[in-house]
């Protein structure tokens, strides 16, 4: 058979090699990527859920990523400006670049905040239960906004102006629940001995994580930022109990006393022994 009968069928193989080389290298690829998006795409310690989210990792479970709650938000009716145009809604749908798990409801206040609906819109529309209605459902079985638990108001106190003596009542004014959720505390300002601070403090109790605070703060950094509850507050410890909280007690019955122990060499001393100590000769 002369060469140039062989060209053809080297050059086909050449070509069947090169593409098989190339769809491997594809493959690689898009699954790096993937693994990328995937990473990119787990939810945040910092991601906001919708009012009467169940905990996140039944919410991510229960969650089928409909957008019903999203929708609902953008259109309820009172989300129009002044001229009648609809504006942003609250919820996001989370897309790979957002630090939240793929197609489920999330908010970032300094976008877009909270706007406490008295009818909770995006609630009720959830098929799943993922958005629990009778968490924000009153004994009077009525929807009651004040209920809403989304994370709590922290204040950084290096950052906020009110705490530097400079009069600002931001936060506190845009609060829904004014005067309740947000307080301004009298200060005497030590520096000036002339001045008083106003500083805001924040009641974890009534507190509902709506943003409205975080949107309205007016340093370039908000100074008062919303964080999910259990990061906001920490933890103090399973072994610290709540004396007048029934339903911390009732979280140690079945401990043994075993289990917990604050016992140190120190206890076998008594207070006086430590607490006087260099004292000796006074």
């Amino acid at each position: 058979m002369s060469s140039e009968a062989k060209k053809p069928k080297i050059s086909e193989r050449r070509k069947f090699f090169t593409l098989l080389a190339q769809n491997a290298g594809l493959g690689v690829m898009g699954g790096l990527l993937w693994a990328g998006y995937a990473d990119k795409a787990k939810s945040s310690t910092l991601t906001l859920r919708p009012p009467a989210a169940i905990e996140e990792d039944d919410f991510l479970k229960v969650c089928i990523k409909c957008g019903l709650c999203s929708e609902a938000c953008l259109n309820r009716p009172q989300n129009r400006d002044k001229d009648g145009k609809q504006r942003p809604g609250t919820l996001k749908m989370a897309k790979a670049e957002d630090r939240a798990t793929i197609g489920t409801p999330f908010f970032v206040p300094t976008d877009v905040p909270c706007y406490m609906c008295d009818d909770i819109p995006c609630v009720p529309v959830c098929p799943t239960g993922a958005l629990d209605i009778t968490k924000v459902t009153n004994k009077k079985g009525e929807l009651d906004p004040s209920m809403i638990d989304m994370g709590l108001a922290v204040v950084d106190q290096n950052s906020c102006i009110a705490f530097w003596g400079i009069q600002c009542d931001a936060c506190y004014r845009a609060c829904p629940l004014l005067d309740v959720a947000i307080k301004l505390e009298y200060d005497k300002n030590e520096r000036t001995g002339k001045h008083a601070f106003l500083k805001p403090v924040v009641d974890m109790h009534t507190c509902t994580g709506c943003g409205l605070c975080e949107k309205a703060c007016v340093t370039e950094k908000p100074a008062i930022f919303v964080l999910p509850r259990e990061l906001a507050l920490g933890k103090p410890g399973d072994h610290y109990v709540k004396g007048w909280d029934k339903k911390d007690e009732k979280r140690i019955q079945n401990r043994v006393d075993s289990d917990i122990t604050t016992h140190t060499k120190r206890s076998d001393k008594k207070p006086t022994d430590y607490l006087n100590q260099g004292l000796e000769g006074f």
